[in-house]
């Protein structure tokens, strides 16, 4: 069985006469030639797609965090508010005896 490669115009391998190899039909070579680049498409697509997902996730954790920061000081904020007189009373109280 002799192997050969004819090339087209523009240089790359005539996909019939390589189909004809393998018994095969032409067609057959276009269109696994055709789902290789399907596949290397639909994996680049799902690779963005889960980029996309790590940012939102990430953007998502950086407002949570803002907000958890501001809750935060908020509670301080009025625990102190309720604290400062409850001591003052105390105080108040310890001298009026």
């Amino acid at each position: 069985m002799k192997i050969y490669h004819e090339k087209t115009r523009g240089g790359a391998p005539d996909l019939s006469a390589r189909a004809a190899q393998n018994n095969r039909p032409a067609a057959w070579a276009i269109t696994r030639r055709h789902e290789s680049g399907l596949v290397t498409f639909v994996f680049i697509a799902l690779l963005a797609i889960m980029m996309i997902l790590v940012t939102a996730e990430m953007r998502s954790l950086i407002h949570l965090r803002r907000e958890t920061k501001l809750l935060e000081q908020q509670q301080i904020k009025r625990l102190k508010a309720v604290v400062a007189p409850a001591n003052s009373n105390s105080i108040a109280n310890s001298v009026a005896k």
